[in-house]
């Protein structure tokens, strides 16, 4: 079998738990000199489309499941040696961001822009829908913010956005993050541990 030397990294900043896989990927991927093929989405369309489960939940929670949950995932920032403070502002509408993230991707800044998206709204709070702030991340990460402003905003940006969201649907994926080595799904920031192993141990 040949080997894949790339790892297909679907996702969306508007959820924690992507925050943590995406803290630990790129090391991983250079560890094991595998690309990334990064392919932004947005995770409430796939919600919408094959798992609105998750609505229920939030609606109402199981207070246990809930608690353990929230332990979790702190203990996995802990973990990933990053910062995780709930927003306020949640869920979020991340279209911007995610079109952001894709315009990043095809300047080869998509690590920096992403990292500045996570850490603003995942440990500082901030509101990752409003375009300014978007445009700061652009310039933190040497991108041009007129040509970042103008594809955010182009029907372009809204296709591929949604031709990912689309794709990961059809592969069988159900939310974010969701990742592919060669053809095979890994969902979740706790299931790298397994991908490693995987990719150790050429299990596939």
């Amino acid at each position: 079998m040949v080997k894949a030397n790339y790892i297909e990294f679907y996702f969306d900043c508007s959820s924690p738990w992507t925050y943590l896989a995406f803290a630990e990927i790129v090391s991983l991927s250079q560890k094991h000199e595998l690309g990334i093929e990064w392919k932004p989405i947005l995770v409430g369309g796939v919600f919408n489309s094959v798992n609105q489960d998750v609505y229920k939940f939030r609606k109402h929670p199981n207070p246990q499941k809930l608690n353990y949950s929230n332990d979790d995932l702190y203990l996995w920032a802990k973990v990933r040696g990053i910062s995780i403070s709930f927003p306020k502002i949640f869920p979020i509408n991340s279209v911007k961001a995610m079109r952001g993230c894709l315009f990043a991707n095809q300047e080869g800044k998509l690590v920096e822009f992403a990292n500045n998206v996570f850490q603003a709204y995942w440990s500082e709070g901030k509101d990752i829908s409003q375009e300014n702030l978007l445009l700061s991340f652009a310039e933190n990460s040497d991108l041009d913010t007129e040509e970042f402003k103008k594809f955010i905003r182009s029907q372009e940006a809204k296709n591929l956005l949604i031709k990912n969201t689309d794709e990961l649907i059809r592969r069988g994926g159900f939310g974010s993050p969701t990742f592919f080595y060669k053809e095979r799904m890994f969902f979740g920031n706790d299931r790298l541990h397994l991908l490693e192993e995987v990719i150790v141990k050429n299990l596939l």
